[in-house]
């Protein structure tokens, strides 16, 4: 769960990925190919030129032109990321 941390370290990885660090240690890549087609603009990241040039802007990830994500968005994929696919259970109805 996210307790309002702060990104602290971006490494650009290639393409549209960028490894992530926040405060607490938890830390992964993320590939923003997604969210190019999210609005004007992130459509302006589809350059590369444009992309590579992520800093670090209040605690989170931005880009040159405005675009960023929340913090809290990026945590989360992270955690996602990290854990092992759990099987899903059934319940039955009608017994009990």
């Amino acid at each position: 769960m996210w307790d309002m941390n702060e990104v602290i370290k971006i490494e650009y990885r290639g393409e549209y990925a960028y490894h992530i660090l926040f405060d607490d240690g938890i830390e992964g890549e993320i590939d923003f190919t997604d969210y190019l087609s999210r609005g004007p603009i992130f459509a302006a990241l589809k350059d590369l030129t444009i992309f590579s040039k992520a800093t670090i802007e209040g605690g989170t990830i931005g880009w040159p032109n405005g675009a960023d994500v929340a913090p809290e968005t990026l945590y989360e994929k992270i955690l996602r990321a990290s854990k092992p696919l759990q099987p899903r259970t059934r319940k039955r109805a009608g017994r009990g």
